[in-house]
């Protein structure tokens, strides 16, 4: 069976909100790591769902703004501080027809927007976070057990780090995530 547009969009939907991007980056643990603060994943981590940035020197001097064609952008910040830290990861959802090539070329435009000097917009919550340009863009691929497996082959020949989201069971996943944090606090 084919990933249907309910797995993207359900995937996308849940991985907006942050505790759910815990969750997420749970199953790639280096990518955790990155976090400032677990206890304080709400001033950690900005998720931004269908990413943009404003370009600011371009061939006619103009800033240009741009989606980016990932799906889900999480922006580091400083707790403390209230700054954006230099790690950037870019989430990629596995889309309905999409084969490998098409999902690898959303990676590498990715990386050909960000490599100029940019800022990103922000949602309104998050207005004053500075947000310059990056030191790291990190890329994670979201696929489903409905994928093919020559594109979770291709993504281990390419070593791109993905995760399979075997079911839509986000909402324990979330309550495994609060409980966790929790007991941190």
């Amino acid at each position: 069976m084919p990933v249907q547009k309910s797995h993207y969009e359900i995937s996308l939907t849940e991985y907006s909100d942050r505790l759910s991007t815990v969750a997420l980056l749970k199953q790639h643990r280096p990518y955790l790591e990155m976090i400032p603060s677990l206890r304080r994943p709400d001033e950690s981590l900005i998720t931004i769902p269908l990413p943009i940035i404003r370009i600011r020197k371009t061939e006619i001097n103009l800033p240009q703004t741009i989606c980016l064609p990932c799906d889900l952008a999480i922006l580091m910040c400083d707790p403390e501080w209230k700054i954006k830290t230099g790690v950037e990861i870019l989430v990629f959802i596995h889309r309905p027809d999409e084969d490998f090539s098409d999902l690898l070329k959303r990676w590498r435009q990715s990386q050909v927007w960000l490599d100029k000097d940019y800022e990103w917009l922000m949602p309104l919550r998050h207005n004053h976070i500075l947000t310059e340009g990056t030191n790291a863009i990190y890329p994670l691929f979201v696929v489903f057990s409905e994928t093919s497996e020559r594109i979770k082959r291709g993504l281990v020949g390419a070593d791109l780090p993905f995760v399979v989201q075997t079911g839509f069971l986000l909402d324990e996943e979330k309550s495994e995530v609060e409980r966790q944090l929790g007991n941190k606090e």
